[in-house]
């Protein structure tokens, strides 16, 4: 089933619109299809009502059988009263219904109480159905008595049947817009089907709150705070931070996270323009070289020319081990230390957490079993780990938060992401796991064989399993990289982009790009670390690395490393004035250093102002910047957040 978790769905569209072909494709999985076609068999003269039909019977799958109710309106509530539990029905489509219950043959006829009787079905109904039906109520009112009564009665069934059903799409131009379940609550979660497209309007109403999914671990900010962010200039109207961008599909089982998601591109055009920008500011040099990038970046994330420095910034610490030969070399506990020592505000990414003025949320993910011997995940623990990694990029945009930082710690996340890289790119374990280093700083060849091997009979076990998104997370990927995935998904709908760090960010945004390949075009890379698996990622990927330190601080502390540079880069951009050359003058009063004369004839060519004048030293181009006024005061972390997790 393409979207999981509902029983029946009414799928609406106009004339073309592909309604037919979405309604035909939430069923394509399904073993057994009753197809019940409404649609009268119309004039034998007509041969384009024929040819509509007849293309309807070629795209229906053999193993499909196909039943009619053009004779008796009434026999299709029949026929949902009796469906079996196991059965799948399709009904394509209620405008040929209602033309049916209309017919002078069957008058007169009680049309409202046989509408009632249908809506009653599909609510009893055991089977799972999925309904297509014309939406005219969008047209010109007919002239027509006829028209008129056709499309009256068209409308109130469909208002009957969709309130019936589980689940209402209106299909627009060929792609889906979930119309139900959904609640207009403000600031809910932006998101998409499968094939939608966004939705740019920030007001349009949003999915209902996953208040009630898995609980997310409280947000903490070191007590170390000794460095105050840098101010951003003022956001351009127009131009909040994480607008809601679109709705997605929500069942009882939550948020719908499936292959072929449409979610929203940076701003193509801010970009560029950023860029070239750079070359008409006042700098004495060449520019900031290929830190520029970091400006084009911002600047189409952020849907303005003129980006600001991200102000607030979030690191997700995902914690998870993976069991077996994946995390030999490992010191058994060592991955909850750091954990534990992350949440009292201690530890390297702690105190740069805290010089950044970043908040820092730890996450427990799921164990993930040895994958040289059974899958990491079962099919549930990754829907559940999907949902929840969203929800915690849902939950920074609601908070304001403007830049993620993704990292994790445990113990056999290397190998893990070297299987993912592996099933995703076809790259040879050897090649993409880094060298073991042990706490005494000794390189342990052997434990680096034991992990190659725990990855090369994950291969083997599932050489002949499906390679799509899921299968690979929960074959091989496991709970940290299931949740990285969610994140960089849930922070695409947000519009909130994600500094990667380290191999399991990586992996996540190998894995993302069958679900949504526009989530990769959300994420930074600041540094590779030294990771071979990296390396290889970045360059499938298309993240070119800003910089080549070679740190190894674990992941998140890289990236926050570079996180200063990265903001004064922005800074400097957007308060740096254009060059005078190009602004028609200096910022200084032209007339301020010439001699006064009474004469208006005097014009000395020799003190007439150069295109580039030398500034006069009693005034500086670049005055002395007054000190910052005071931060954001840092919160305390005297209590430990609550970060649990709760799969399935």
């Amino acid at each position: 089933m393409s979207v999981d978790g509902w029983n029946t769905v009414l799928v609406l569209g106009g004339i073309r619109s592909g309604k037919s072909e979405f309604a035909e494709s939430l069923v394509t999985d399904a073993p057994v299809v009753r197809y019940v076609a409404t649609a009268p068999e119309g004039d034998p003269e007509d041969t384009e009502w024929a040819t509509r039909l007849a293309a309807h019977r070629a795209r229906r799958p053999g193993s499909w059988t196909t039943e009619e109710t053009t004779e008796d309106p009434r026999r299709l509530a029949d026929m949902l009263e009796s469906a079996e539990p196991n059965e799948m029905l399709l009904v394509d489509d209620l405008g040929g219904w209602v033309t049916v219950l209309l017919d002078p043959d069957h008058q007169p006829a009680d049309d409202v109480a046989t509408i009632a009787e249908l809506a009653e079905a599909i609510r009893g109904c055991a089977a799972r159905v999925v309904l297509v039906s014309p939406e005219v109520g969008l047209s010109l009112v007919p002239t027509t008595p006829l028209g008129r009564a056709f499309t009256d009665a068209l409308g109130a069934a469909n208002r009957a049947v969709a309130d019936a059903c589980d689940a209402v799409v209106l299909v627009v131009a060929g792609q889906p817009v979930w119309l139900k379940p959904a609640a207009t609550i403000e600031q809910a979660a932006p998101a998409t089907t499968s094939t939608a497209t966004v939705t740019a309007a920030a007001t349009a109403p949003v999915v209902a709150s996953l208040a009630d999914a898995e609980p997310t671990p409280e947000v903490q900010l070191p007590d170390v705070l000794t460095h105050t962010p840098p101010a951003s200039p003022p956001q351009e109207a127009g131009n909040p931070w994480a607008a809601p961008t679109m709705a997605l599909p929500m069942v009882a089982t939550g948020l719908v996270i499936q292959p072929g998601m449409e979610l929203p591109m940076p701003n193509e055009y801010e970009g560029p323009q950023a860029v070239d920008r750079l070359a008409t500011l006042d700098v004495p040099g060449a520019g900031l070289g290929v830190l520029d990038r970091v400006v084009g970046f911002a600047a189409a994330t952020q849907g303005t020319s003129v980006p600001a420095a991200w102000d607030s910034v979030r690191v997700l610490l995902l914690h998870g081990d993976h069991a077996g030969g994946a995390s030999a070399g490992t010191v058994a506990g060592e991955s909850a230390r750091r954990a534990a020592q992350a949440r009292a505000g201690q530890g390297a990414l702690a105190r740069l957490a805290a010089e950044s003025g970043a908040s820092l949320q730890v996450v427990d993910t799921p164990a993930s079993a040895p994958i040289e011997d059974q899958p990491a995940l079962t099919p549930d623990q990754v829907e559940s780990a999907l949902r929840y990694g969203w929800r915690l990029a849902e939950q920074a945009a609601d908070a304001g938060v403007q830049l993620l930082v993704l990292g994790a710690c445990g113990a056999g996340t290397e190998a893990a992401a070297a299987a993912v890289l592996a099933a995703t790119a076809g790259a040879e374990p050897p090649a993409v796991l880094g060298r073991v280093i042990t706490d005494s700083g000794e390189i342990d060849d052997a434990a680096w064989m034991i992990r190659c091997a725990a990855v090369r009979d994950a291969l083997h076990r599932t050489r002949r399993s499906s390679r799509g998104a899921k299968d690979i997370l929960a074959e091989l990927g496991g709970g940290d990289v299931a949740v990285a995935t969610g994140v960089l998904l849930g922070a695409t709908a947000r519009r909130v982009p994600v500094l990667l760090d380290g191999p399991v960010g990586v992996a996540a945004g190998m894995v993302s790009r069958d679900l949504a390949g526009q989530a990769r075009h959300w994420c930074l890379l600041a540094d590779h670390g030294g990771h071979p698996a990296v390396r290889l990622a970045a360059d499938v990927l298309g993240l070119t690395p800003l910089l080549d330190l070679r740190l190894d601080l674990g992941e998140g502390a890289n990236a926050l490393v570079a996180l200063p540079l990265l903001r004064s880069v922005l800074a400097l951009s957007a308060g740096l004035p254009a060059h005078p050359s190009l602004d028609g003058g200096d910022d200084t009063d032209p007339g301020a250093d010439e001699p006064e004369s009474t004469d208006p004839s005097y014009a000395d060519p020799d003190l007439t102002e150069p295109d580039f004048a030398e500034p006069d030293s009693t005034e500086p181009d670049f005055a002395e910047p007054e000190p910052a006024g005071p931060g954001p005061a840092s919160t305390g972390a005297d209590e430990q957040p609550a970060s649990g997790w709760r799969a399935g």
